[in-house]
Formats: C-alpha cells, structure tokens, sequence
C-alpha cells in the first residue's frame, strides 16, 4: 500500500470494518517498519484502471505477528480474496522471522473464523464487548510455531490450493 492510496483504503475501510482507522493511522502503519500494510487490487488491463478491493495489516511485536487488519469489498468475498490476504500476511510474518501470529475476530463473524481455523488458528481466549456500539465479543485467535518445517510444507501447499481457486476466478497472483 502507498500514501498515494490511502483514501481509496479509507473508504473501503469505511464500508468494511465501520471506519475503524482514520487516514493518519494507515500513513503511520505505511510508514512503520514494523507494519506490513497490503492493498489487494483488482486490476482491469483493458481499461488501464485498477481498484482496491481488500486489505491487510500486520504488526510485528518482538515474535509475534498481530494481524490488525484483514477485509475484502463486499462484493467480492467468498472468491479466496481474504485467504490470499491472510496468506500473504503470514508470507511476511515468516520472512520476519516472527514465531507465531494473533489476531481478534468478531465471534459472530463465522466465514472469518473457519478461514482463521482452516490455516490452523486456535481459540486462545475471548475479549468481552470489543466491538462497538454493537459491543460483541471478540475471539483472540493464536497460530503457533509458523517458523516450523511442517507449517511452512502447509503453507506451500495452501499457496498451490489458492492458486488454482483464484485462477477459476480468473485472479491471479503477482
């Protein structure tokens, strides 16, 4: 993601997650070295236009990578988008060098939570009220050992499973 891109981010921020950042805290992850902020475009070759259609940000905190920040325009969920997010943000978390990831999601938020489950997050705990005004609960997930042999043999075959879910879409990696 660049500076050039945050008010496109914002607003689907706005339409994803309820305005949960203001523009000055995706330039401040922008601009931190120890963030990793992704903008997932969907690109039109013919028309030379591009538009953002999901997002992701990561946190690199001593060992862990917290995973902040993970949405896909309504439109075009349910394609593989948010796993390609979630993959790549785990792609750096081990480039990192990071020992496991965390995350918070809404316990209401059942798609999200089995695609957090299918790459082996694990219900550590619950935080009470966490999401206003509607004030659900928010299950903290853990994902441990990502720096082991067999997470990184699974993460090898997620990204081949994910390619060819995209490319039935007509998505491609880059």
């Amino acid at each position: 993601m660049t500076t050039a891109e945050v008010a496109e981010v914002v607003a689907l921020d706005k339409k994803c997650l309820g305005g949960l950042w203001q523009p000055e805290a995706y330039t401040r992850e922008i601009d931190s070295d120890k963030s990793t902020l992704i903008a997932l475009h969907l690109s039109q070759p013919e028309t030379q236009k591009h538009q953002i259609i999901g997002m992701g940000c990561l946190w690199s905190i001593v060992d862990e990578a917290h995973i902040t920040l993970l949405a896909v325009h309504p439109d075009y969920r349910r394609q593989g988008l948010g796993q390609l997010i979630l993959f790549k943000l785990l792609e750096d978390a081990i480039a990192r060098n990071l020992a496991w990831a965390t995350l918070e999601v809404n316990e209401n938020n059942l798609d999200a939570i089995n695609l957090y489950q299918k790459y082996g997050f694990q219900v550590a705990g619950k935080r009470k009220n966490y999401y206003q005004p509607a004030g659900d609960d928010a299950l903290v997930l853990w994902l441990k050992n990502i720096q082991q042999n067999e997470f990184k043999t699974k993460l090898a075959r997620w990204k081949q499973q994910l390619t060819e879910r995209l490319s039935t879409n007509s998505y491609s990696l880059k």
